[in-house]
């Protein structure tokens, strides 16, 4: 079973469009938050302070918005083994029905700390995402 870490928005004032509704921008800006804070909640120490990550590609599938004053729940969690220094984040957020209203998958590359270059991503950094 994959490790999910879930946290609640609220639409504010700054994160409406012209539109009436949470602008697409905010949208990628919570994503990256999800996957920040889950890797600050879940990871080992070490490993926090060895590695950071990068976004190396971003697909969001927009199926509906909020307005200024409603809340959303997101759920992020990692989709399967790394893929050398890649790894898959998948990020939902639903409504307070439940309905889900964005989706994403997105592409985290892992660097090291000390030289900025790309790491492999090794089983034992992503064990704690991978178990309950």
């Amino acid at each position: 079973m994959t490790h999910r870490f879930t946290r609640t928005y609220v639409a504010e004032p700054q994160h409406i469009d012209a539109l009436g509704h949470v602008n697409n921008t905010v949208w990628v800006q919570w994503i990256q938050d999800m996957a920040t804070a889950h890797w600050d909640t879940a990871a080992r120490p070490e490993d926090r302070a060895a590695f950071f990550w990068v976004v190396v590609r971003h697909e969001i599938d927009y199926r509906g918005n909020v307005s200024e004053g409603e809340s959303v729940t997101a759920t992020t969690w990692i989709e399967g083994p790394a893929m050398g220094a890649k790894s898959l984040r998948r990020v939902e957020f639903a409504d307070a029905s439940g309905k889900r209203l964005v989706s994403a998958a997105t592409t985290w590359a892992m660097l090291d700390k000390a030289t900025g270059r790309l790491a492999r991503v090794r089983p034992e950094v992503l064990a704690p995402f991978l178990g309950e």
